[in-house]
């Protein structure tokens, strides 16, 4: 029988419970340094677009850096204008935190801020940044570290309703097709929350899991505290990682499969891409193997499982073309296919609500 590991094993949460964790005290202040190329910036940019009422300005050390159309304010400016955190908008090589970068941060916490950090380091281990947070009494959210502690999976069934996005590979939508389904549940009145499982949905949402920083044998009960039991009509809807077939992030993929036990999956696929990126010999698999192989492992946990949709990442095609894909793929899969940025998600969340 396995052993728990502290810090990674507790008790189940209590039914109809939020997740755990402290919510990241919003909005926030945009820090993108001097970095001038959005390869840098998606973290902020990201933020930007799906929680721009969470957004009071930006902080640019330099008049070159990506204007995100904010106000440029300094950390005492944004504090005095509502800002309550600043958000490090910016994914630096290595994920280190860069030695110009603590005078900055330091003055946000003299400011009266909170940081919310998706480095690979730690803030709150930083000699410097951490005594001050510590003396200042700020909150260092390090939300690529989880310090709570998380159950092994019971596979229980749980009330209420859960969507989970999955890939045909990583990196091509399953984030913004969750949040543009969950926005579009709440206009229709239906109660639906996004769940965060990655840095930048986490920073979006104020609270979550970084799935791919938890101990192997506790994913799939770290999927089942994010979304907890919850009322009839309620849809969790929860963001994907990874892909079934990848040779490198499968077990993540499966972790979250089996503790989501989601209800409705949408497949997300990007159709300029012909093999797993970054690990050439490993092609994109076709999509209904893909879908079958999907529903065959979510029914370890969920017997009646069903895709609603299929989500393309078309910003590799025209408008035109990307329309008369998804109208093959339609035909082909008796599925709605959307883009979510491009065409909305409409035709799914009517199928997932039928």
């Amino acid at each position: 029988m396995k052993s728990m590991i502290a810090g990674r094993a507790g008790p189940a949460p209590e039914a109809g419970r939020e997740p755990r964790g402290a919510a990241i005290a919003k909005p926030y202040l945009l820090f993108v340094a001097d970095r001038a190329k959005s390869a840098y910036t998606k973290t902020a940019e990201g933020v930007r677009a799906w929680a721009p009422d969470d957004c009071t300005g930006q902080w640019r050390l330099s008049p070159d850096a990506i204007d995100l159309g904010l106000p440029d304010l300094a950390p005492a400016e944004a504090h005095a204008a509502g800002a309550r955190s600043l958000l490090i908008g910016i994914a630096p090589i290595g994920g280190q935190l860069p030695d110009e970068w603590v005078a900055c941060l330091l003055d946000a916490l003299e400011a009266g801020l909170d940081i919310v950090s998706g480095l690979h380091m730690r803030l709150s281990e930083h000699p410097v940044v951490g005594a001050a947070a510590r003396r200042l009494g700020r909150q260092l959210h390090d939300v690529r570290h989880s310090d709570r502690a998380f159950p092994i999976a019971s596979g229980v069934r749980r009330t209420g309703k859960r969507l989970l996005t999955v890939g045909t590979d990583c990196a091509l939508g399953k984030k913004y097709t969750a949040l543009a389904i969950a926005r579009a549940l709440q206009a229709r009145g239906v109660p639906a929350h996004f769940r965060a499982t990655g840095q930048t949905g986490i920073m979006i949402a104020g609270e979550g899991v970084a799935i791919d920083a938890v101990v192997a044998d506790f994913v799939a009960g770290a999927a089942e505290t994010l979304s907890p039991d919850s009322a009839p009509g309620h849809w969790d809807v929860v963001e994907g990682q990874g892909a079934i077939f990848h040779p490198a992030y499968a077990g993540v993929t499966m972790g979250l499969l089996h503790g989501s036990q989601p209800d409705a999956l949408v497949l997300c696929h990007d159709p300029s891409r012909h093999e797993i990126g970054g690990f050439p010999g490993f092609p994109i698999r076709p999509l209904a193997e893909t879908m079958q192989t999907y529903l065959s492992l979510a029914r370890v946990t969920n017997p009646d499982p069903r895709f609603v949709g299929i989500s393309l990442n078309s910003s590799s095609m025209t408008e035109a073309d990307a329309h008369a894909l998804a109208a093959r793929l339609q035909a082909e899969h008796g599925l709605p296919v959307m883009d979510p940025m491009r065409f909305g998600v409409d035709a799914v969340v009517d199928r997932m609500l039928a």
